[in-house]
């Protein structure tokens, strides 16, 4: 029998898309950090109103944050009076945002026995080609937040993967990033796991050891559509919007078949956690489509979508979360890139330049945050 309980919580929850949508198993993080958000109150009340449970950063949303300059005047000061280096300067304001953050996410990573309440930093992007600088910077950031819901975030180059198992089977949680390929995907899994057996092997708690893979979206369509664009035909304007889409899924789709292997089943039997899929890059760049087209369409239980704060507040207002909308649709994924290759249009060459491009974007924000804070150490140098 129904009661009035369930019925004014199904109107609460049919009212409030956000907590929807995680009732349908999607963890909802914020892809946004600045310490102005932070000291604020601002990301405490996503917390506590917008049901946002981590925080991802990268190049880019530093580059945002700490070229503006609000809420860091005081530590560029002594910073500039200690005369560290640029890259110190920038790592130390870094990691005390990340810091700070965990901080306000703590509750709900112990509420969640560490599976959400995490906060991401990115190894430095110009170490996306180097394994061994990559593991030693993951360690060194490791140390630097010193905070258990500290997530250290690897980009998936063909160098990231050894640096993938080397920190995972150190104990340290990892968040892999610039995922846009679906071969690439099996690797990043592949490798987790064998983290896994490496820390397994070394006596760490597998249990403590967590994971996401960061499963790009909106840049997928962006190129895509802009190929299919050019080709002008009725059947390729017909396929614009749909590769990304399809492309999520099916990397749903292999995460679902890895996870229910032999060599997963025996991991979990030794407390391991599932590496969840993260859907990023997840505000749509193309105003034709709908705002929160990245949310409402890929729904599914176990991941991930960690939304620039636009998103988050447009799901907020008028998503359309109806349910599961990933794993009903595989063979329909299937026949959409399909059809995107029929036109000529190489799947392998637009994920690899996606991955190379990503990099550099990254790179070149890092170069602009270091120069800024240069120009202002120095600035604050000569004040002193």
């Amino acid at each position: 029998m129904t009661t009035v309980t369930d019925t004014t919580a199904a109107a609460t929850a049919a009212a409030d898309p956000l907590k929807r949508l995680s009732d349908e198993g999607v963890s909802i993080w914020l892809d946004d950090l600045s310490r102005e958000r932070v000291t604020s109150g601002n990301l405490a009340s996503l917390v506590e109103k917008q049901h946002v449970v981590g925080v991802t950063t990268n190049p880019s949303i530093f580059q945002t944050a700490i070229g503006s300059g609000e809420g860091y005047e005081e530590q560029l000061a002594d910073l500039a009076v200690r005369g560290v280096t640029v890259d110190e300067a920038v790592r130390m304001m870094t990691t005390a945002d990340v810091r700070a953050a965990a901080d306000v996410l703590r509750p709900v990573h112990e509420a969640t026995a560490g599976r959400d309440g995490r906060v991401s930093i990115e190894v430095d992007p110009r170490l996306a080609h180097d394994t061994a600088a990559t593991v030693a910077e993951a360690r060194q950031l490791a140390w630097l937040v010193d905070r258990p819901n500290v997530m250290i975030k690897i980009p998936a180059t063909r160098a990231g993967l050894p640096a993938i198992t080397e920190v995972i089977g150190l104990g340290i949680s990892v968040n892999v990033t610039l995922i846009f390929s679906l071969d690439r995907y099996r690797e990043v899994m592949d490798a987790y796991l064998a983290g896994l057996e490496k820390a397994q092997a070394a006596g760490h708690d597998l249990a403590s050891i967590h994971s996401v893979a960061s499963f790009f979206v909106s840049r997928v369509d962006s190129e895509i559509d802009a190929r299919l664009t050019r080709i002008g035909t009725d059947e390729a304007l017909s396929l614009k919007g749909r590769a990304a889409l399809a492309n999520a899924r099916l990397a749903y789709a292999a995460y679902e078949e890895v996870f229910a292997s032999g060599r997963w089943t025996a991991l979990a039997a030794s407390g391991a956690r599932k590496q969840r899929p993260l859907w990023a890059s997840t505000g749509v760049k193309d105003p034709a489509y709908r705002s929160t087209m990245y949310v409402d369409r890929l729904v599914a239980p176990g991941t991930v979508n960690t939304m620039p704060e636009a998103t988050l507040l447009a799901t907020a207002e008028h998503g359309d979360i109806t349910g599961d909308t990933v794993t009903g649709g595989y063979d329909r994924a299937r026949v959409d890139l399909a059809a995107v290759e029929a036109l000529g249009i190489s799947y392998d060459e637009v994920v690899e330049r996606l991955e190379d491009e990503g990099v550099r974007k990254f790179e070149t924000a890092w170069q602009d945050l270091l120069l800024a804070v240069g120009k202002s150490l120095d600035r604050k140098g000569a004040d002193a």
